[in-house]
């Protein structure tokens, strides 16, 4: 991907029941999206994340699933940071080496979780492959 490429951006997809949950950090559609601009992936997650990963250390980048009992809105397990409005669409981006970012706290990032309004556009953009419905 090349700097002269125009910037594109997925916005974070926030459930209308956890909505109102989220607000008091911040957690609204305009605070929360992916963009990929230049050589950098800019993920905002409300005031609690706001971190520019290098893409070259982007990995992979694949459907996923969150599970209920992990929770929705920010959360951080071992090494996986999750940045979840609702438990559809989601994805999963894999790091080369793990990542320094900040939440509450400096954390570490090997696998990164979102929640996305369009999350096929974004895998591709990422580099990962689309699903291919298989034939009946």
């Amino acid at each position: 991907m090349t700097a002269r490429m125009k910037a594109q951006r997925f916005p974070m997809l926030i459930s209308p029941l956890w909505r109102y949950v989220l607000m008091p950090l911040g957690v609204t559609p305009e605070r929360c999206f992916v963009e990929i601009a230049g050589e950098k992936l800019h993920v905002r997650f409300g005031r609690v994340f706001d971190h520019r990963f290098p893409l070259a250390e982007v990995e992979s980048a694949t459907f996923s699933h969150w599970p209920v009992w992990a929770g929705i809105g920010p959360r951080y397990f071992r090494g996986t940071v999750g940045l979840i409005g609702t438990y559809v669409n989601t994805i999963e981006i894999r790091f080369r080496e793990p990542q320094k970012v900040r939440m509450l706290v400096p954390v570490s990032c090997r696998r990164l979780f979102l929640s996305v309004e369009e999350p096929r556009a974004l895998v591709v953009a990422l580099g990962g492959e689309p699903v291919v419905a298989k034939a009946a």
